[in-house]
């Protein structure tokens, strides 16, 4: 069995390589291995067949459900959003990523579009749901499309850092007080000057 390769150590050749596209049969088996790898580390919630080094369009996700993604495409991606990402392939860093909060997407293996999105569920009070698994619900299902979004872009050969955002700094203007140089040149003070 494959392991996943650290590439702050090791070359991946495939990480920023866009996969070849399988079929059904052999995704699932590539499917297989990576839930076993994940299930063998205990510490990934999804896992690209780039990462341990396969040339296929098959991703695996794990944070409501078990979801295979064999040759996954979008179909929408809406309400942008920022979010803090780990990586198995680049351990112990987290990067904050520009993501969507609601996607659609197609698989080989389905007929029909998953929809995935983060956004609160509608509540009139009937639900048995405390606030708290609401809660709970709400940012489990955020997880899981950034996820997905996050393995797509493996199969695309992209990382976290292809969608770092870097925050800029806030230049914080000085105000200029009643008895500073007036900002006109004059040299005068504030007060007696502009004022």
């Amino acid at each position: 069995m494959n392991n996943v390769i650290n590439c702050l150590v090791n070359h991946n050749k495939y990480i920023n390589s866009k996969l070849r596209e399988v079929s059904v049969e052999e995704g699932l088996a590539i499917a297989e291995e990576l839930f076993q790898i994940l299930d063998e580390r205990g510490d990934g919630i999804g896992l690209a067949a780039n990462q341990v080094g396969i040339d296929a369009q098959v991703a695996v996700v794990n944070v409501r459900e078990p979801l295979v993604l064999i040759n996954p495409k979008y179909i929408s991606k809406d309400n942008e959003i920022v979010y803090g990402e780990g990586c198995l392939s680049f351990p112990n860093h987290v990067i904050r990523t520009k993501r969507y909060r609601d996607i659609i997407i197609s698989t080989e293996q389905e007929e029909s579009n998953w929809y995935f999105s983060g956004t609160e569920e509608n509540s009139d009070g009937k639900s048995g749901w405390d606030k708290g698994n609401m809660k709970q619900d709400q940012e489990l299902r955020l997880l899981e499309a950034v996820c997905v979004q996050h393995e797509m872009d493996h199969l695309m050969g992209k990382t976290i850092h292809n969608r770092e955002v870097k925050l800029e700094p806030t230049k914080v203007e000085k105000k200029v007080g009643r008895n500073d140089p007036c900002p006109c040149g004059s040299g005068k003070k504030h007060k007696k000057c502009c004022l």
